[in-house]
């Protein structure tokens, strides 16, 4: 469902002054840019052997990029930059909890700190697109911790290689 993009830009920042609702830290919220309205583009067969397309996985209400997200998206970076015909999507994904529009949000931010972390590495931001899922797209359908740690995460959808 794609919402028109004024709407979704309110959401989008009325979202990001939400406190999480089970954790009593404060976060520091980044500026998110506003989710395209695009339809996204179809994937294409990835051709690079070393283009590493293992999803990044978050922990509950969080966009931070742990240890091991790091390493792999060293990894990838370093095969994109070899690459520079790549262009990929990162698509950010969220467990079932909380709103709609809160999801979207948090999708948002987690692809974000994703392409944020890629071009710090040296990738082109220009061959990075972001959008968020929210909890539309879970990989594993459930109710429990052990489906929900499976459905929060960043995806790649290598578009142009």
């Amino acid at each position: 469902m794609f919402l028109k993009s004024s709407l979704l830009l309110s959401v989008v920042i009325a979202s990001m002054s939400l406190n999480s609702c089970t954790d009593d830290k404060k976060k520091v919220v980044e500026p998110v840019a506003a989710p395209t309205t695009e339809t996204p583009v179809a994937p294409v067969a990835d051709t690079s052997a070393n283009l590493v397309t293992t999803p990044i996985y978050f922990g509950f209400d969080d966009y931070t990029l742990t240890s091991e997200a790091q390493s792999t998206l060293s990894a990838m970076s370093e095969a994109l930059k070899a690459n520079k015909s790549a262009v990929v999507q990162i698509e950010g994904h969220c467990d079932e909890r909380g709103t709609v529009e809160y999801n979207l949000a948090l999708g948002e931010r987690r692809a974000q700190s994703v392409k944020n972390f890629l071009t710090q590495q040296g990738v082109e931001g220009a061959r990075l697109s972001t959008i968020s899922y929210g909890e539309e797209k879970a990989v594993v359908p459930g109710h429990t911790e052990s489906e929900w740690v499976k459905n929060r995460r960043a995806e790649f959808v290598v578009t142009k290689n």
